[in-house]
């Protein structure tokens, strides 16, 4: 039976006032805890939530708006699952944060796993990001037509092992499948191969030298173990469709190949391969190792109070930034977040980013990889915008003939070799020698990245710039704050959950700081509100009506199969 209530309802009397002292009730309602009881807990999906529940048959539910914002709050304040429970019925600040009647709650871990469990199946973390995030931005009247873009690794809850003993690790727990459900197979199996990983996951290849000769000998062995068990269990009905199996074979197909019935090891993998059997979602990234990572994009205007992530995007470690910049603008657009620049470090750059980006009238400002052109660039010519063709070299010599191929996007010159056999900047230009003509070619792309690498050196490109640094900080903080570095869970279900929920919990963090939000906290639990006092009345006295209905309710449903309830039945409106 669904129990929800709505938050908008204000107590006649505020129990919260016997419990706190004036100066505690200031605090808390200038707090995160405030802004979360007055604007965010009414925005939590508990007719979602509900939906999973019987609207008349069974015990009533913990009330739903409440349980969504503990299962919030418990992300970005990187709770365990017995500390959420232990919140919800002896923190006197959460009581106030989610609207609750003091000294009255209970809450079993078990309760709060079967939440939890309804929140990723039905995968609310990303409407309550954004649900929160375009609440707090009305709120605070925040400036979004400038933003920065950076991404962060986020490593899961799992063990981080090198190729050898991932590859070993995989073999034990398929290893552990066959001898618990099968143990004359098990038995069956050569005892050399049985004893090699028998030990524990920590200790496994413990007692094997660091020298790389060794470790090669050993990966080799592994594999050619890996190798021998598909064989032997492939066509195996009883084992071949298992989890542990699966992983094996993955595994072996990532890391190697077979020729001529010859196990090889792959030198260079790639990123994109199983790096833990207990988390077979996350990927590797060469710079920053195993596990996942977060594109985020955060307002940076100067005018702003305080800022803001107007998006976030979880991907696995392998995916790259270049690739992130079309799904953070399709992501923006949705929420009518679009800015009109974009701050963003070097790997987001690309030509094909900012090309993209201009369609949408975004400005995306990052510097140009690569090296740099010599000391004569392509900007050095003098060129015709609308025909797209040179009309002087850089010393201002005339070319013999200069077209331009729409279709391909090129350029192409020649020059007279009499004027560039005499010219003082012969050996810096990039005009070649060809036959009894000196040639030219550019496309398109080259003219507009070396546009940009010249752009860069200006102070207007340093002054925009340099507010990519502050994404930095805001990396750093949400880590330490939310615990976002090392999360509790392992899974992409559960890693982009918990990722998504942790993000929306800084913005709450972040707008606590603001006066405007304070402000507007202040108004909102004051009796100088606009509404009057017997429409709080009468918000109240409903409260108490439908508070009354539903246990009646309950009663009633528990009570009918009893016979004494036939003769006495209740009537309900």
């Amino acid at each position: 039976m669904k129990h929800i209530k709505d938050p908008g309802q204000k107590h006649l009397f505020d129990p919260f006032e016997r419990l706190f002292s004036p100066l505690a009730i200031k605090t808390i309602q200038n707090g995160w805890q405030g802004l979360f009881r007055e604007v965010i807990l009414e925005l939590m999906p508990a007719h979602i939530i509900a939906g999973e529940f019987d609207p008349d048959n069974g015990r009533p539910t913990k009330e739903l708006y409440s349980v969504a914002g503990l299962l919030f709050i418990a992300e970005f304040m990187d709770w365990t699952t017995e500390q959420a429970a232990q919140a919800y019925m002896f923190h006197t600040d959460i009581w106030y944060a989610l609207n609750l009647k003091p000294g009255e709650q209970s809450m079993s871990t078990r309760t709060i796993e079967r939440y939890r469990k309804i929140f990723r199946k039905s995968e609310l973390a990303s409407k309550v990001m954004s649900d929160v995030t375009n609440s707090l931005i009305d709120l605070l009247e925040l400036n979004v037509t400038e933003q920065r873009l950076d991404s962060t690794h986020v490593f899961s809850n799992m063990a981080i092992f090198g190729r050898t003993r991932m590859m070993g690790v995989t073999i034990k727990k398929f290893l552990t499948q066959v001898k618990r459900h099968g143990g004359e197979i098990y038995e069956s199996l050569p005892e050399e191969l049985r004893e090699r990983y028998r030990k524990s996951e920590n200790s496994l290849f413990a007692d094997t030298s660091k020298g790389s000769k060794s470790l090669k000998l050993l990966r080799q062995q592994v594999a050619e173990d890996m190798y021998f068990l598909i064989k032997r269990f492939i066509d195996n009905d009883r084992f071949n469709n298992r989890s542990t199996f699966k992983n094996l074979c993955t595994v072996f197909e990532q890391q190697c190949e077979v020729t001529e019935d010859k196990v090889e090891i792959n030198d260079k993998p790639g990123g994109n391969v199983l790096q833990n059997p207990s988390d077979p979602d996350a990927t590797y990234d060469g710079h920053k190792g195993p596990g996942y990572h977060v594109q985020l994009s955060e307002t940076c205007s100067d005018e702003n109070d305080v800022q803001l992530i107007t998006s976030a995007i979880p991907q696995t470690a392998c995916e790259q930034d270049t690739d992130a910049v079309e799904k953070v603008c399709d992501k923006l657009r949705e929420s009518n977040n679009l800015p009109g620049q974009m701050v963003a470090d070097t790997s987001y750059g690309s030509d094909d980013n900012v090309q993209d980006a201009s369609k949408d009238k975004m400005n995306l400002i990052s510097p140009v990889s690569g090296k740099e052109p010599g000391p004569v660039s392509i900007c050095d010519f003098e060129i015709d915008e609308k025909t797209n063709t040179v009309m002087t070299c850089p010393a201002g010599h005339k070319p013999l003939k200069s077209e331009y191929d729409p279709e391909k996007e090129i350029t192409r010159t020649i020059m007279a070799i009499s004027a560039c056999s005499s010219c003082k900047l012969r050996k810096e230009c990039r005009v070649e020698r060809v036959s009894s003509d000196c040639h030219f070619a550019y496309t398109a792309k080259q003219l507009r990245l070396e546009r940009r690498r010249r752009y860069e050196k200006t102070d207007e490109f340093k002054n925009k710039y340099r507010k990519r640094a502050g994404i930095e900080a805001t990396n750093s903080g949400i880590k330490r704050r939310t615990g976002m570095s090392r999360l509790r869970v392992r899974g992409r279900p559960a890693v982009f959950n918990s990722i998504l929920l942790k993000t929306a919990g800084w913005n709450i963090l972040q707008a606590a700081r603001s006066k405007k939000a304070r402000e507007y906290v202040r108004k909102r639990v004051s009796w100088e509100s606009e509404e009057p006092i017997s429409a709080v009345i009468e918000s109240c006295l409903r409260t108490i009506r439908d508070k009354i209905r539903l246990n009646w309710k309950y009663f009633y449903l528990r009570m009918r199969n009893i016979r004494w309830v036939e003769k006495y039945p209740f009537q309900f409106a």
